[in-house]
């Protein structure tokens, strides 16, 4: 294997093996709590929720990423339960990067049971569960290799002279994830998000008998909010994730704004820090049971030497169809999530 050769196959290694240790995240995080936690699931004041994110990184240079997120949940209040709940839901993942365009399609199912400890909501608690079908795998046609190259281009019609086993891999991947809610007399509000995921420790392969192991991964999601006057609240949110020797902080501070003293509009404006890698502003619009928020990463990290500090652009909705149902105190609670 020539030098050319050898660099190819070892950047293609490295990408896989990056995504093997990667999963897929966002800065509005709050924008798809299902990946975060099953204990998200039906943790919302309302029967049904639709939400939806998208983000797309490094669009300045060759090989950008794109990810899009799609959720549907239910929430049931079956009679033999009493006053708790069940929540229902289905989470759809892409993510895709790269002139091959490897990336990952997953479909999840979750479910989750939803227990109010005090007759008046302000104490919740959950305990969630999913499953998953996921597929990654890159695009082999879209790759060209220095066998290729016939001193003036490459002809992709060529043979490349490499050969890989197969071009994607299949498993079922399981998770598992806890919320509490809390709502204080002075109308502050406290939720702990806990998710452990890749609990059966699914494994990858393009490599014949060569397989790799995803690791467990651990993420914490706080958030507090509490109301500064008649019509301003302020949110303060942090997500913790662990994987392998991997880790990732981000704290995020926002102000939100009910336009005049009218608490079904709202805008939101504020900032976040992924560490040692992005500067995050962040922006939001309330519309009743609607949420939407756009988001822009200033890239800081060594990389930007490529990216120029442009980083990743986000754009998230969801929206609530509220019929019947309402576990959420009757009071503004500056709601971060629901």
């Amino acid at each position: 294997m020539n030098i050319n050769r050898y660099i190819t196959f070892v950047c293609l290694l490295l990408g896989v093996n990056y995504f093997y240790g990667q999963d897929i995240h966002f800065s509005q995080f709050s924008g798809s709590l299902l990946n975060i936690s099953p204990g998200y699931t039906g943790m919302f004041n309302g029967d049904y929720r639709l939400s939806a994110i998208y983000r797309s990184q490094w669009q300045s240079v060759p090989v950008s990423y794109s990810t899009f997120n799609m959720n549907g949940e239910i929430r049931v209040k079956p009679k033999k339960l009493n006053k708790d709940m069940l929540g229902f839901g289905l989470m759809f993942n892409n993510d895709k990067a790269g002139d091959a365009y490897y990336g990952s399609n997953q479909i999840y199912l979750n479910g989750s049971y939803i227990y109010l400890a005090k007759p008046d909501s302000s104490l919740i608690l959950t305990l969630g569960l999913n499953m998953g079908y996921c597929q990654v795998g890159f695009d082999y046609t879209k790759m060209t290799f220095n066998n290729q190259f016939d001193g003036f281009a490459f002809n992709n019609s060529s043979s490349s002279g490499e050969k890989f086993y197969w071009t994607s891999s299949n498993f079922i991947d399981v998770n598992f994830g806890s919320v509490i809610q809390y709502v204080f007399k002075n109308k502050n509000k406290l939720i702990y998000g806990l998710g452990v995921h890749h609990i059966n420790k699914p494994e990858i392969t393009y490599q014949g008998n060569d397989l790799s192991q995803l690791n467990f991964k651990l993420t914490n999601c706080l958030s507090f909010s509490m109301p500064l006057s008649i019509k301003t609240d302020l949110i303060a949110e942090a997500l913790i994730t662990v994987q392998g020797n991997n880790y990732e902080l981000v704290p995020h501070a926002s102000i939100k704004y009910h336009m005049l003293g009218n608490y079904n509009k709202a805008v939101l404006a504020g900032f976040c820090w992924r560490s040692r890698d992005a500067f995050i502003v962040r922006f939001g619009y309330h519309y009743k049971t609607m949420q939407s928020g756009i988001s822009y990463d200033i890239n800081v990290s060594d990389f930007n030497m490529a990216t120029n500090r442009r980083g990743s652009l986000e754009l998230f909705i969801n929206y609530v169809f509220n019929f019947k149902s309402n576990f959420t105190p009757k009071k503004r609670t500056c709601p971060v999530f629901m």
